[in-house]
């Protein structure tokens, strides 16, 4: 019975072991992204110039709403945007405005031992009328 049991745990610890190194929660692609770069990304024109390229949404001026967007931004090698995902949305339009600005910008890529790499980066965006 002992044996039994020392067999059941050693399989256990090697499955856990084996299936440790895999994210499941990963989408194909993601990996090759860094979280974290020597020199991260920055918008091209710099990030005052990307601010002000995102128009209050008339639709969440007119309601009201106030808030922040999150977005992770996947920017590639040579610096364009490949994909936008918005972590925290706000109604009203601001969480599509968001994305169309980002997608239509343009960054410095990031750096990692003098390549440039591809990084994917959480950027906030705030709402506040005045």
């Amino acid at each position: 019975m002992r044996h039994l049991i020392s067999l059941l745990i050693f399989f256990l610890i090697i499955n856990v072991v084996s299936s440790s190194g895999k994210n499941l929660n990963l989408k194909p692609g993601e990996e090759e992204y860094l979280a974290i770069a020597e020199t991260m990304p920055e918008p091209a024109a710099g990030l005052p110039a990307l601010m002000k390229k995102i128009n209050y949404p008339t639709m969440a001026r007119k309601a009201g709403i106030e808030g922040k967007v999150i977005a992770m931004v996947y920017v590639g090698e040579n610096g364009d945007v490949e994909d936008v995902k918005i972590i925290k949305g706000l109604e009203g339009g601001c969480s599509e405005e968001v994305d169309r600005v980002l997608r239509e910008s343009k960054f410095k890529p990031g750096v990692n031992q003098g390549k440039s790499v591809k990084v994917k980066m959480a950027m906030a965006f705030q709402f506040k009328l005045q």
